[in-house]
């Protein structure tokens, strides 16, 4: 009592000694400090939350500790309570295991083998990603979400489900129109957005978000086409979705079409258009929805017929020196493209398939951003007291007071990087628990928004206070120009420090050669670069 008397009375101390009107007045702490209600919201949280048992159990490394915290989140996520993840496998955690197995057709022993872990874990990174296929098998599954598991022990088994577009991440109205056209075509889904021409990607409208055309005529299936022309679907972006427009016609391109908003005109030719209905609103994450492609994609230019009414009224943009003068791209696209690529290539580069420097890099950069997400996502729900999107509005007040170290990345070695954002967190006047809770939930509200300026500055506060696994993340932005200037030179220091074998592991953790592989693509000049080998052209569209 004595202790806790003793904290809540520095802390109000605190609060006394840092009334609002002077934090306002200090230039960039007013971000952190609010952002500080989150941290400190999670650290009471935690500490008012864990139970006041004492108990004995054997010593286990620490690789193993985080092993079993996986499996316990895991068992909380698919609904079998076996109480908080500390890392040891107690009997509440082997009576989870134990149901686990049982449901999944396994012998019911409460201990797991290697195969029924990485079922289990992989359903629940899957379940953490989310996505169209995510939402299609909860919905139609009849476990529900524990259907997830389900269909990744098939999968495992070599018994996996007929594909269907909803696994490339595409939007989920076109998803299911190529679901549609496969049912009665010869071709499958994945046949069918892996053949050339089927689908092809243009930002017809304007709006800077990537349109679809789905070409029918390539199918081959009568039930599509007439003598005379075949049923073409292109679908817009629109701020409400996207919107399905369906014409008849032959070899199609996006530069044939003028389109505003969600209607579309095709040029050279008299056929009628139809608008389909827009779908009933779904509710889904900022990136569900974000222009993806596919391998086969063919991507177009930008049709100079849109937005030609307003462009004159456009005012000139300010240059942006640190973007490298272009506009902005998108992590959220690139990652769910590099996915698609993944995917098709059979699974994750390894050291004894790596001949590519440049995948390595995309597909570790993309993978951390992932675990970030989740990591960031499990702690805004021991927020109590707000919501999510209360939580994100919180962490974008905390970005501009970020920019000015963000925009150094570029430009200063890392050890000065690294000084002047110390200096910074010592001006919030925040504690570290709180300060580093906070930039975890605000680095995955960054990446999940694909705010750069946010994510980055939510990442270097983290390497700053000891985090040195982040500093991977700087590497990534510096070498992939997310965010950042394209600066290898300005990278390696980053990866060095970030890849340090003396850090403890954040991203993939599981991955027991994960750091060898980085090392090698980055630092390793016998390892070729294989752009110009690249057999896939992964287009790249400016979101807005």
């Amino acid at each position: 009592m004595i202790g806790k008397f003793s904290l809540v009375a520095v802390l109000s101390l605190s609060v006394a000694a840092f009334p609002i009107e002077q934090a306002r007045a200090q230039d960039g702490l007013v971000g952190g400090i609010i952002g500080g209600i989150i941290g400190g919201a999670i650290a009471n949280g935690q500490r008012s939350s864990q139970p006041r048992v004492v108990r004995s159990a054997p010593a286990v490394s620490s690789a193993q500790r985080e092993q079993n915290r996986s499996v316990q989140t895991a068992l909380n996520h698919f609904g079998w309570n076996v109480g908080g993840a500390d890392g040891v496998l107690g009997r509440k955690s082997r009576e989870g295991i134990t149901q686990y197995q049982v449901f999944s057709g396994f012998a019911g022993t409460g201990k797991l083998t290697d195969f029924e872990r990485n079922i289990l874990v992989t359903a629940h990174q899957r379940a953490i990603m989310g996505g169209p296929q995510v939402a299609q098998t909860v919905s139609t599954h009849p476990q529900g979400m524990r259907g997830l598991i389900l269909v990744v022990r098939d999968e495992f088994s070599g018994h996996s489900p007929a594909r269907s577009a909803g696994n490339y991440g595409l939007p989920a109205l076109v998803a299911s129109a190529v679901d549609e056209i496969a049912a009665s075509s010869d071709p499958s889904a994945e046949q069918l957005v892996q053949r050339a021409g089927f689908i092809q990607l243009s930002d017809m409208n304007g709006d800077g978000r990537t349109d679809y055309i789905l070409d029918t005529s390539v199918t081959g299936s009568a039930f599509w086409c007439s003598a005379q022309a075949c049923t073409v679907q292109a679908f817009l972006s629109t701020p409400d979705g996207y919107v399905r427009n369906d014409f008849q016609a032959f070899n199609v391109t996006p530069a044939m079409f003028t389109c505003t908003r969600g209607t579309c005109e095709l040029g050279k030719s008299d056929a009628p258009v139809s608008v389909a209905a827009p779908p009933t609103p779904e509710a889904s994450s900022p990136t569900t929805e974000v222009a993806l492609s596919v391998p086969s994609a063919q991507p177009a230019a930008r049709n100079p017929n849109a937005g030609a009414a307003t462009s004159d009224a456009v005012a000139p943009a300010i240059p942006n020196f640190f973007g490298g003068g272009q506009a902005a791209r998108s992590l959220a696209s690139h990652c769910n493209k590099v996915n698609l690529l993944t995917n098709a290539n059979g699974g994750f580069t390894t050291l004894g398939t790596m001949n590519d420097r440049t995948i390595v890099i995309a597909e570790q950069f993309c993978l951390a951003r992932t675990y970030a997400m989740a990591d960031g996502e499990a702690l805004i729900t021991q927020v109590q007291g707000a919501t999510p999107d209360q939580i994100a509005a919180q962490c974008e007040g905390f970005a501009p007071s970020l920019q000015p170290h963000v925009s150094a990345l570029s430009v200063k070695p890392r050890d000065e990087v690294m000084r002047d954002v110390g200096a910074f967190i010592l001006q919030t006047g925040m504690n570290p628990e709180q300060l580093g809770a906070t930039a975890r939930i605000c680095l995955a509200v960054g990446y999940k928004q694909d705010d750069m300026v946010l994510a980055i500055g939510s990442g270097l506060l983290l390497v700053a206070m000891g985090e040195r696994a982040y500093g991977e993340l700087m590497g990534h932005h510096l070498t992939e120009g997310f965010g950042a200037s394209q600066r290898d030179d300005l990278s390696l220091a980053w990866y060095e420090h970030g890849l340090d074998p003396a850090k403890t592991a954040v991203f993939a953790p599981m991955q027991v050669e994960r750091d060898e592989l980085l090392r090698a693509a980055v630092f390793d000049d016998g390892v070729a670069d294989g752009t110009e080998k690249a057999t896939v052209t992964l287009p790249v569209f400016s979101l807005q």
